[in-house]
């Protein structure tokens, strides 16, 4: 599956699960470049993690996922955006697949590091 559809698995998973505070953050979508200029004025920022979950907990304020194709290949400007969301206190990680984020998601709501 590509990541697009990795992501949709995921959303309707945690639609059966019952996460309303998780949500996608549409950076990566196609966009002509009116809507690009436009977005950027809007505060749009290149390397924003793709999903966040706002419950907080163990510590941390809330869960961001950087989502990839199992193939998939992180950015500079994303791995970035990942370091300093850890420094600032959130959980932001990179998972490949559907499979991974599950389990990411599962291990951050039941505590686990």
């Amino acid at each position: 599956m590509n990541e697009e559809a990795e992501q949709m698995a995921l959303f309707e998973w945690a639609e059966y699960k019952h996460l309303d505070l998780i949500f996608h953050i549409p950076n990566g979508s196609n966009k002509s470049i009116t809507q690009a200029v436009k977005f950027k004025r809007m505060g749009l920022k290149s390397g924003v993690p793709d999903i966040f979950l706002a419950i907080p907990m163990n510590g941390f304020h809330g869960l961001f996922i950087e989502m990839k194709a199992k193939k998939g290949v992180i950015s500079p400007t994303q791995k970035e955006w990942l370091k300093r969301l850890n420094e600032q206190g959130y959980r932001a990680v990179v998972a490949k697949g559907f499979d991974e984020a599950v389990k990411v998601i599962e291990e951050y709501l039941k505590g686990s590091k």
